[in-house]
């Protein structure tokens, strides 16, 4: 993760608010995996239950991505018809 991506997380964070949403689930998303990986042993619906978590995590930082990526290519689009080339 470069520093301008962090940048724009940030901003995303203060700004967007699907953005700050998914932040928040993916946290509670860390949050569980944490509780159950503290426990030295998960029965079966655990197990389930931590393949779910870590699967749909994944999802919402893909989701969390495309934001980012979304918002970098149009800052940048919106840098280059500010300030044209030669």
């Amino acid at each position: 993760m470069t520093a301008d991506s962090q940048d724009v997380r940030k901003l995303l964070l203060q700004t967007d608010e699907e953005f700050r949403q998914l932040a928040a689930r993916h946290q509670e998303l860390d949050q569980r995996l944490h509780e159950l990986s503290a426990k030295h042993y998960l029965s079966q619906p655990e197990q389930i239950e931590e393949t779910t978590l870590k699967k749909r995590k994944l999802q919402l930082k893909d989701r969390m991505e495309d934001i980012v990526r979304r918002s970098q290519h149009l800052g940048n689009a919106s840098m280059t018809a500010a300030h044209p080339g030669p």
